[in-house]
């Protein structure tokens, strides 16, 4: 087990504009891992970024080298938009995270699949140690037990239904034409709510025509569906009623000139960046609303997973509760494990000697005397073995600390404090701004 600390980072629908989030995305998780890895000190780190969330965990030896990686990671973005979280805080974020509570759609199911992309992302780039390996894989437990122990992914649960929920609020969607740009995910997830609130037609544009004709096939069963290239949003833009969004797209994919139709139009931005010109949102005949215009249908659907929420929270608690337990195990594990190869390599030594000092040993006699010093041992450190796994329920980690001194001799040359993060010795673990102290 690592004997460095998690600090976290991070900027998400709730903390920052959609303008910030788009400052705040890398060009991949894996690539932002490496990135991560590069600064020194840092052991391991977990980046995960959707549209929502860009949020960045490392492990290192003090929580000081962990916020200087986090502030250069986010650079770019105004401080007031950056979270950043001390160890007990940024791993029951995480847990909240993937278990559907810090969503823009409460206990959205989409979430849960990006946790894990995530942490395969970190994996394949060499971020994810002992420490991240715990704390994200039960991340992604509590997310499971969530979404099968409670109701709190029932309704509306991705930012695909809801941007359906939302143009549905401005015009009658049943026998309207619908335009889905983008055929990844988000855009799979709009169309097949726009396709199960009855509109007459879905077109799906993507830049790769081979993926939007999978999904056409699948929208197929439910309401007429066809693919459409980018390159022909000129045509199929401006004769949509309803257009939502959703692509990868560094720059806008939809100009106020492909809206210029006849009739009125809700455009529905998911993008992150955005894929709308915000010139789009100055043509008379155009509603144009993005992720921030989403919160009034968020809100309801909170409402309507309160006593879900509930228990999904006291999920949390617990399975926080064991992970912490799970690291003290582990650090105690670990100077028990000193302990004892330590005292095995003694015993390896004094049987040698005391067979040196027969005229004729066999190898009976070695079992005897083997078997006498493993009897040694276990007598002896019985005792130490209960008193350390004692240290470690009761936060004892000045005992554990002094016993890999004694018995583990490389323990300490390159190592920061043995404490395990969830009690290391910082000031404070909640909440605070990049470069703030914790006293601020």
């Amino acid at each position: 087990m690592s004997t460095g600390v998690v600090t976290a980072a991070r900027v998400t629908h709730g903390s920052g504009s959609v303008d910030q989030l788009a400052a705040a995305s890398p060009d991949g998780q894996s690539s932002a891992v490496e990135e991560l890895l590069a600064v020194p000190d840092i052991e391991e780190a977990y980046v995960l970024s959707t549209c929502n969330r860009v949020e960045a965990y490392v492990v290192g030896p003090d929580h000081a080298v962990g916020r200087a990686a986090l502030e250069e990671f986010f650079a770019g973005v105004a401080d007031e938009a950056v979270v950043v979280t001390d160890h007990d805080e940024s791993l029951r974020h995480l847990m909240r995270v993937a278990a559907g509570l810090e969503s823009v759609i409460l206990g959205e199911d989409q979430i849960i699949g990006q946790v894990r992309t995530a942490y395969e992302d970190s994996r394949d780039a060499g971020g994810i140690g002992s420490m991240l390996e715990a704390g994200v894989t039960k991340a992604i437990h509590v997310g499971e037990r969530a979404r099968t122990e409670t109701a709190i992914n029932e309704g509306v649960v991705s930012l695909g239904s809801a941007a359906t929920r939302r143009a549905a609020e401005e015009i009658a969607l049943e026998d309207a034409t619908a335009l889905v740009v983008g055929a990844g995910e988000m855009g799979q997830l709009a169309a097949r709510s726009l396709a199960a609130a009855d509109v007459a037609e879905v077109v799906i544009a993507n830049r790769t025509i081979a993926h939007a004709d999978h999904l056409v096939a699948d929208l197929e069963a439910e309401t007429d569906a066809r693919a459409a290239p980018l390159e022909a949003l000129d045509s199929v833009a401006s004769r949509a009623d309803v257009v939502v969004t959703a692509t990868g797209s560094e720059e806008p994919v939809l100009e106020p000139r492909h809206l210029e139709g006849p009739s009125e139009q809700v455009v529905v931005d998911l993008g992150q960046p955005r894929d709308v010109a915000p010139a789009a949102d100055d043509l008379s005949s155009v509603r144009v609303f993005d992720l921030d215009d989403l919160e009034s249908i968020t809100a309801e659907t909170r409402d309507k997973r309160t006593d879900a929420a509930r228990e999904v929270e006291a999920i949390v608690d617990r399975e926080f509760d064991l992970l912490t337990e799970q690291y003290k195990r582990a650090r105690a594990d670990e100077a028990i494990a000193a302990m004892y190869e330590a005292a095995e390599r003694m015993k390896d030594r004094e049987v040698e000697t005391a067979l040196s000092h027969l005229e004729e040993p066999s190898e009976q006699h070695r079992e005897v005397l083997e078997s006498m010093a493993d009897s040694l041992i276990n007598q002896l450190l019985a005792a130490p073995t209960k008193s350390l796994r004692e240290a470690a329920a009761e936060d004892d980690w000045s005992t554990i600390h002094t016993a890999l001194q004694l018995f583990d001799p490389e323990f300490g040359e390159n190592d920061g404090p043995i404490a395990p993060p969830s009690i290391a010795p910082t000031a404070g673990s909640g909440e605070a701004g990049i470069g703030a102290t914790d006293d601020d």
